[in-house]
């Protein structure tokens, strides 16, 4: 949440903020609401006094044996007085409360001003591949090697969601146990497997709500919510807590399928899995003290980094515009993966530093030796990675003139040894160490 203090101590910085990320507020009309606010309360703090003031007064009446009536009388018209004025304060207080819920987090003075035509692409790594022969796009790798079937997906859901099949199902979970590895085991992550129904508060804590709300899916008889990303329970784990600051930072990794209503908006762009409404993403969530954020982010960021090298896909590293970060986001870094077969770098990765915005509106503290006093926490968090649009590079990039894809290297033990997918009707080859076996259909390259 929006911290009221700033715009009472530097409205100015505030609104710059809030232009450089295209948002239509007006603090000054919050800080109207608020000056009313305070005003109220001072007034109801004054009559509290005067009717002290009385009581005492009674007393010392009462002990000389005199009649406090007319005192009696006074403190009864303070009485009504407040009783009047305390609801007006509940009313403006949850006035700037429900506008405070709306403004979007001011972005990092290292973040560039503008739209997306803004962001800066920081560093890049590896080679886009070069091929000896027109590249097919995933979808059509997909379907002659019978492992996404997009037309029972749309009989069983609906348009934008994907029926993964046979080697498809097995890369898919291949990638997720490949990247909870990873990150629990070389990065110090620990693990957490979250529910993907959420209720409101932890919609809100995260910043989904209430400004998103229509773009999430909810229960029509509960008021939860299906996550868009894991983010949200994550986050959420340690709201209304406050954390031991010998604890700090935490870092989290979980694995969770996403649901998110937005596919439909991109036009060309939603076809097979570039946009879906349901996708699987492993998380990266961390907890830190504020001074140490941002060099949190750049660990943060290199963490994601890491699965692209590993998995041998090109990549590039952008800083967001202003005008392009997300609610909640004061700085955010995109990991785009080259996809050979479209010829476009996708976005396979976000990662972001909310400072103490998600914290404040989830309460989420700290304290210890050397912060005493309970003090907001710094959250960030990064896909690490999502895999939709990853499996889009792994298919594109790794196709041979023939059809068939090449498994990298290091996803090979999570399936069997499988070196390569190949076309219906193919032998196919398994690496001598296989620690996972490879169902009957997909060791004979079977059709079905």
């Amino acid at each position: 949440m929006f911290d009221i203090k700033l715009i009472r101590e530097n409205i100015e910085a505030v609104k710059s903020g809030l232009a450089a990320k295209n948002a239509k507020v007006d603090p000054q009309e919050i800080l109207r609401l608020d000056q009313q606010y305070r005003q109220l309360v001072a007034a109801v703090e004054d009559l509290r006094g005067q009717k002290n003031t009385a009581n005492d007064a009674i007393s010392r009446l009462l002990k000389d044996k005199k009649d406090p009536k007319e005192i009696i009388v006074s403190m009864k018209a303070i009485a009504v007085k407040i009783d009047e004025l305390e609801p007006q304060i509940k009313d403006i207080q949850a006035q700037v409360q429900n506008v405070l819920l709306t403004i979007p987090n001011l972005p990092h003075a290292s973040v560039p001003v503008g739209g997306p035509e803004k962001n800066k692409v920081v560093r890049q790594w590896g080679k886009a591949p070069q091929f000896d022969f027109s590249p097919k796009d995933h979808i059509e790798l997909a379907e002659s090697l019978d492992i996404i079937d997009f037309k029972r997906a749309a009989k069983l859901s609906g348009s934008h969601f994907v029926l993964f099949k046979r080697a498809g199902a097995l890369l898919e979970r291949a990638l997720i146990n490949f990247m909870l590895d990873v990150h629990t085991r070389e990065h110090g992550y620990s693990e957490i497997f979250p529910p993907v129904l959420v209720n409101r508060e932890s919609m809100t804590g995260t910043g989904q709500l209430p400004k998103m709300e229509e773009d999430m899916y909810k229960l029509k008889d509960d008021d939860l919510f299906l996550i868009p990303t894991a983010e949200v329970p994550v986050t959420n784990i340690h709201r209304d807590e406050i954390l031991n600051e010998e604890d700090l930072p935490l870092r989290y990794t979980a694995y969770t399928t996403c649901f998110r209503r937005e596919a439909g908006s991109y036009g060309k762009d939603t076809k097979g899995l570039v946009r879906v409404h349901q996708f699987d993403k492993v998380e990266l969530v961390k907890f830190v003290k504020p001074e140490h954020s941002y060099d949190e982010l750049e660990k943060l960021v290199a963490n994601a980094e890491t699965i692209f090298q590993k998995l041998g896909l090109a990549y590039r590293v952008a800083l967001l515009a202003s005008g392009d970060l997300s609610f909640a986001a004061a700085k955010c870094y995109d990991i785009e993966v080259y996809a050979a077969g479209l010829d476009k770098w996708l976005e396979c990765s976000s990662c972001s530093n909310f400072e103490d915005f998600q914290a404040r509106r989830a309460n989420i503290r700290f304290k210890g030796k050397t912060t005493p006093k309970p003090a907001l926490v710094h959250t960030l968090n990064g896909s690490g990675v999502a895999l939709a649009r990853t499996v889009v590079a792994l298919l594109e990039n790794y196709q041979t003139a023939e059809g068939d894809v090449v498994v990298p290297e290091v996803l090979r033990p999570y399936m069997g040894g499988l070196e390569k997918i190949v076309i219906s009707g193919k032998s196919l080859r398994r690496s001598a160490k296989a620690s996972v076996g490879v169902p009957t259909d997909i060791e004979d390259g079977a059709s079905g």
